[in-house]
This record gives structure tokens, C-alpha cells and sequence, in this order.
């Protein structure tokens, strides 16, 4: 039986350190970055880690030696200084207004000050924050650490008001500006969270921040990577090819292509995904583990309100400007879905300083794809995967007639409020290549499915065990012009010594009526 003791959900170092939790020892980059620099800045998708890292560094300040046996961190640190610190977490509220903010950061400064002094509590938050970092100083004789733990999440929160993210932004801007003022007094700093705000930032008086989200040496400071599963896993990947019948290298490839994929630096190690990892040893099962524990609901609205074509999000290329930082005004979804962890660097090109994007894995693609599907049509998220076996069903038996009446009432059942916006027909093309892109997306998880879009049209190949369908989709085309581009193209060429059926199927979308208008096998 495994004896393995897992620690999800378990973010304290103490803890796991104590009651015995896995510990995958990331101890000799925290060692570096305690002396090789000051203040730092960490961007990384949720339940990557972050907590955890700001859990060791603390321990680490706290010169808890005891902590850190068998760890690197025992034969690097030779003095272990015990350091005043103030650790605050924004994590855990609902920041609707700059009250709901005031309030938490009321909090941790009452706590603070009941340690530090209480002279100025009737000051503002930034003259109290830098009055407590005085004095931790003062009375103690050593320099504070600071740890700030999802500094962003009241920001996040409010993407879809740009008011009341201003209003947040101007009360966190001279709270954070006052670790710049108080440098003389400060040992350490580092602020984690998802996302980085540009432009009119938090951090725009925050400028001696070192931002190592895109650096090489801290890649794989949050994360797994491939050396560290087999090392520290080994005998949980024996044990879960056992349970699913498989070898252990067939495990290996099936942990790899549903978990591993995340890059944050171009040239970095892959990273697996720790939470969806934990759970998958301790129930040794292969299932959807990150992606259920939260919903991207501001991700969707955010594609939605900046009506953006989900084929480019798909296959964007963009520089490290924009995955670096999100504009609030911006129109631009995607450094939000980049640094939300949805996608992910897939590739490099250092001549031009372009970056190509594409999502991490299996288990993010398959999730955020279903979950997008209610947010574009009429199905509701219980019957996603009902629909989407159907069409499976229908495409696997041949019976293309019935795909493409269910394809018709995906749109037949979307209101015209839902679709059209300030440019009617515009935005229906739109609509229609989303649904599409979402629904082929979808239906590719069974079958084998290549799609491609351009000027106005787009083309299809999905292939079954007995079918190899090629179909043409026409936006205000008829569909006798779509069918005939399938045979002046020469799309079934590549497909001509095939055993297997070959279907060509020409289809029309009208932006008038808002659906495939008709359908033609050739």
C-alpha cells in the first residue's frame, strides 16, 4: 500500500515538513534567490505553488534550521538569521469595492502594529504599513522580510470594471510604493500572483521590482519537472500503470501529454502541473484535477466583451511585451489567458523576439474548450458532453445529415442578442467560427480532426477508423462554391490510396439567418 502522505491543499512548509506531506525539494533555488537579489515579483497560474514558496521563505527567515533537514538548503545556509516578517495574503476575500480592500489590510496591519506599535493607527494604510516597517526594524535590530501572497487578486476580480479596478489600483499603488521608501529597513521582498498589471500599474512606483516570471534560472521554481517526477514518483507512476494496465513508460506518455506542456521561459524545462500531479498519485486515477477546482468565468466574459476569434487564441504569436503585462483598457484577452495558465510558450523565434502560444495540455485544452461551449451556444454544461458524443457518434457512423442538423440548431438556439454587437455582420461571422472552432475542438478529443480558417471560409479534415471526412464551410458562399473548392484545391488528394470512406461535404453560413443554410455531398 502507498505510504505516501500528499500535500494538496496543504500550503504551510511547517506543516508538510512535520506531519511528514511529499516535499519536492525546491530549497537550493530559494537559496539563490535570498542572496543573489532583493525584491522580486513571481507570476504563475493558480495552484502552482506560490503559497508553498512563500511558506519556505518565511520558515527560511524565520531561521527554522530544524525545517530544512535533508534538504539542499542544510549545506548551503551557514548563519540562519531570524528576521521580523510581514507575510500578507489577499487570497481569501471577495473584493467587490476599496472598503472590502481597506478592510483585510486593516487587518494585517492591526496584527502587525500589536507587534510593532500602535502610534500611528489612526493614519492612513501606506503611513501605517511604513511606520510597522520601522519599527519591526527598530526593535528587533534586523531588516524585515515582506511576502505578499496574490497581490493581484482584488485587480483580477474586477477585470470587467474598469471603475472599480481603478479605484483598487490607487488604494494598492502607494500601499506597494511604500516597500520603495522603506528600502533602508528591508531585507528581502517577493509578491506573487497570477497576473502582471502594466501601463498605469501598482508597480509603476515600484520600479526596482525583479521580475523573474519569464527568467530562466527561476523556470522551475514552482512546478514539476520531468527529472523531479522520476525522482520523487517513481514508484507512484509503477503503481498507476498497474492500475491502469499500461507500462510504465505508456504512464509516463499519458502523464506527459495530459499534465506536462506549461513553459514560462522559452527555452525552460516543461512543467507539469503540481496539483493535477498530487491527485492523480493519491487517487491513482487520470482525471481533470486543476481544471475542476476553479472556473475561468472572467476568462470567458473577457473573450466575449472583446469579441475575439477563439481560432487566433489558439495559434497566437505575440512579443514578450504583452505576455509580460495585462493593460486593463486593453482589448487584447490574451496575456490574461496566458498568465492565467490556459495557455502556454510553445515555441521561439529570437530573431524577432516572438513568442508562440498554444495550450499546455490535455487537460487544460479538453476543459477549457467544454467550458466554453454553454458561454456560445445553448447547451447547457451538463449536456456538453452528451452533445459532444453525439456528434461523435454521428461523424464515426457516417451520418453526416444528422451532424450537421444538430450543427444547425447549435445556432438556431443562440439569441441574436447573444451573437450581434455593434457590427452585425461581423460579429455573426464571428459567432459562427467560435461554435465551429469550439464544437470540431470537441469532437477532435475522439477522432482525429485538422481546421483551418481564412478569408471568410473554413476547411476541415476529420477522419474516423472508417470514414475521412473533408468538408468546406463558406460564409455567404453558396454551398456548390464550397464543394467545388474542395475539388479545385485538391483537398482529397493527400487521401486517395485511403481504404477508408472519403466524404466530401460543402456547407454555406449565412450572416442573415445566422446558420448553415445548406449542406452538399460531392
Amino acid at each position: 500500500m502507498n505510504q505516501t502522505i500528499y500535500p494538496i491543499g496543504i500550503q504551510n512548509f511547517e506543516k508538510i515538513r512535520k506531519d511528514g506531506y511529499l516535499y519536492i525539494d525546491k530549497t537550493a533555488l530559494v537559496y539563490q534567490l535570498v542572496t543573489t537579489g532583493q525584491y522580486y515579483f513571481l507570476s504563475r497560474p493558480r495552484r502552482f505553488g506560490k503559497s508553498l514558496l512563500l511558506s519556505t521563505l518565511e520558515a527560511y527567515f524565520q531561521g527554522k534550521k530544524e525545517l530544512f533537514e535533508g534538504l539542499a538548503m542544510e549545506k548551503l545556509e551557514k548563519e540562519w538569521t531570524k528576521h521580523p516578517i510581514l507575510h500578507l495574503d489577499l487570497n481569501t476575500r471577495h473584493y467587490k469595492d476599496t472598503a472590502a480592500l481597506a478592510s483585510i489590510l486593516n487587518e494585517y496591519l492591526e496584527k502587525w502594529e500589536a507587534l510593532y506599535g500602535t502610534e500611528k493607527q489612526d493614519r492612513g494604510l501606506e503611513e501605517r504599513f511604513s511606520y510597522v516597517i520601522e519599527n519591526a526594524y527598530l526593535k528587533t535590530g534586523q531588516r524585515v522580510v515582506i511576502l505578499i501572497d496574490e497581490y493581484d487578486k482584488p485587480l483580477l476580480q474586477n477585470l470587467h470594471d474598469e471603475e472599480t479596478q481603478t479605484l483598487l489600483r490607487n488604494a494598492l499603488k502607494p500601499f506597494y510604493g511604500v516597500l520603495k521608501s522603506m528600502d533602508r529597513y528591508i531585507r528581502f521582498a517577493l509578491l506573487t500572483g497570477v497576473t502582471k498589471f502594466g501601463k498605469v500599474s501598482v508597480f509603476s512606483d515600484l520600479n526596482n521590482l525583479d521580475d523573474i516570471s519569464m527568467r530562466e534560472p527561476y523556470a522551475a521554481i514552482c512546478g514539476i519537472t520531468e527529472t523531479e517526477l522520476r525522482t520523487y514518483f517513481d514508484d507512484d507512476i509503477h503503481t498507476l500503470a498497474s492500475s491502469l494496465g499500461l507500462t510504465y513508460d505508456e504512464t509516463c506518455s499519458s502523464l506527459k501529454k495530459r499534465y506536462d506542456g506549461y513553459h514560462f521561459v522559452a527555452e525552460g524545462p516543461g512543467l507539469y502541473n503540481p496539483f493535477s500531479l498530487l491527485n492523480t498519485f493519491k487517487y491513482m486515477r487520470l482525471s481533470d484535477y486543476w481544471f475542476e477546482t476553479g472556473t475561468p468565468t472572467y476568462l470567458v466574459e473577457l473573450l466575449k466583451r472583446t469579441n475575439y476569434d477563439l481560432y487566433d487564441m489558439a495559434n497566437t504569436e505575440t512579443d514578450a511585451d504583452v505576455l509580460n503585462s495585462i493593460d486593463s483598457t486593453s482589448k487584447n484577452p490574451i496575456p490574461v489567458i496566458y498568465q492565467s495558465g490556459y495557455l502556454t510558450i510553445k515555441d521561439y523565434d529570437p530573431r524577432f523576439g516572438i513568442y508562440k502560444l498554444g495550450f499546455p495540455n490535455q487537460e487544460v485544452e479538453e476543459g477549457f474548450v467544454k467550458y466554453l461551449l454553454p458561454f456560445y451556444t445553448s447547451v447547457s454544461a451538463p449536456k456538453t458532453p452528451f452533445e459532444i458524443g453525439r456528434f461523435v457518434k454521428e461523424v464515426e457512423h457516417g451520418d453526416y445529415d444528422a451532424f450537421f442538423r444538430r450543427l444547425q440548431s447549435f445556432f438556431a438556439d443562440t439569441s441574436y442578442e447573444a451573437i450581434v454587437g455593434r457590427n452585425p455582420e461581423r460579429d455573426a461571422e464571428l459567432h459562427y467560427r467560435n461554435v465551429l472552432f469550439i464544437v470540431f475542438k470537441l469532437v477532435g478529443l475522439y477522432t482525429q480532426v485538422e481546421y483551418h480558417t481564412s478569408n471568410g471560409r473554413i476547411d476541415l479534415v476529420l477522419q474516423t477508423d472508417r470514414y475521412v471526412y473533408i468538408m468546406e464551410f463558406k460564409l455567404n458562399g453558396t454551398a456548390e462554391e464550397a464543394l467545388r473548392q474542395i475539388e479545385e484545391k485538391g483537398y482529397a488528394l493527400p487521401f486517395a490510396a485511403d481504404e477508408r470512406q472519403l466524404i466530401k461535404i460543402g456547407a454555406n453560413f449565412s450572416s442573415e439567418t445566422r446558420n448553415i443554410e445548406r449542406w452538399l455531398v460531392g
